[in-house]
């Protein structure tokens, strides 16, 4: 093709109806350890459509914050999996469960994990972040703050009660409490 060519960008189109079975082998296939070890956190929760039924085949990936900020700045070299970072694919009840490296915050906005959603009918992925509820560094997140008020718990999840490192979360992708998503 000369520099002279006219492009014609293609359209987009959805993935999916057979989404999952493109996807399997990325997926997280270890399961969560029955105890989580030190330094970790296990995050359950349910994906939900807009009319609160589950997406049995969404697939979630969680990056720390600090490794996130690196990555998307370029400034990155390492290779392999790193610890702060999981992919985890939904069940047929729309469910996930995954441990995870809990945030080693180098800044006060390090404190949370950045989250990637993808499912069939999506364009593209959708971008959000999740704080674990008991972080005091959430009150002096600069992003958390800019969220308005009434928005702010579709990004927080809640700590288990009667087991410690538990944090439940569920992402919902349209209409009453729906999960706030940002633009990249």
């Amino acid at each position: 093709m000369s520099d002279n060519s006219v492009r014609i960008p293609a359209s987009s189109q959805t993935v999916g109806p057979y989404f999952r079975i493109g996807l399997e082998y990325l997926a997280n296939r270890n399961p969560v350890p029955s105890i989580v070890p030190a330094g970790m956190v296990e995050i359950r929760g349910r994906v939900l459509d807009r009319d609160g039924l589950p997406v049995p085949d969404a697939m979630l990936e969680f990056w720390s914050g600090a490794r996130a900020r690196r990555l998307f700045d370029g400034n990155d070299a390492e290779n392999g999996i790193p610890e702060g970072f999981r992919r985890v694919a939904t069940d047929e009840k729309g469910e996930f469960a995954l441990a995870i490296a809990r945030p080693a915050a180098e800044t006060a906005s390090d404190a949370h994990f950045m989250v990637l959603v993808f499912a069939r009918g999506l364009l593209r992925h959708l971008i959000s972040r999740v704080y674990l509820g008991d972080e005091v560094r959430n009150d002096s997140d600069a992003v958390l703050l800019r969220v308005p008020p009434d928005r702010r718990a579709t990004l927080i999840a809640r700590a288990d009660e009667k087991q410690p490192g538990l944090y439940w979360w569920d992402v919902v992708l349209q209409g009453t409490n729906e999960t706030v998503f940002f633009a990249w």
